[in-house]
């Protein structure tokens, strides 16, 4: 550890969490993990129709389809572990920071 680092940081490892009121909380993770969650069945609906429920030769699949799944599947992944990040006061240090 160096001088100029915070205490319980590793180099390079530093988790950022964005402290928010309750009630702006209680939003990101309601909406955050309902996109995620509609984002994700909608990318495995779509990369099922691309494939015909698994059962197309590689040659009949519908490339475009398939990889709007797969961006639908990436996008509430991403935005699910971003909405991770945000913490109330009262929520206190993630135990990465406990020393």
């Amino acid at each position: 550890m160096t001088e100029d680092q915070p205490a319980g940081t590793e180099s390079g490892s530093e988790r950022r969490d964005v402290v928010v009121p309750l009630r702006v909380y209680k939003a990101v993770t309601v909406f955050s993990t309902l996109f995620a969650v509609i984002s994700v069945v909608a990318g495995f609906i779509l990369v099922d129709v691309a494939t015909q429920r698994a059962s197309a030769p590689a040659s009949e699949i519908d490339v475009p389809v398939a990889i709007a799944g797969i961006a639908c599947i990436l996008a509430g992944t991403v935005v699910y572990a971003f909405s991770t990040r945000f913490r109330t006061e009262e929520m206190g240090k993630s135990k990465d920071d406990a020393t």
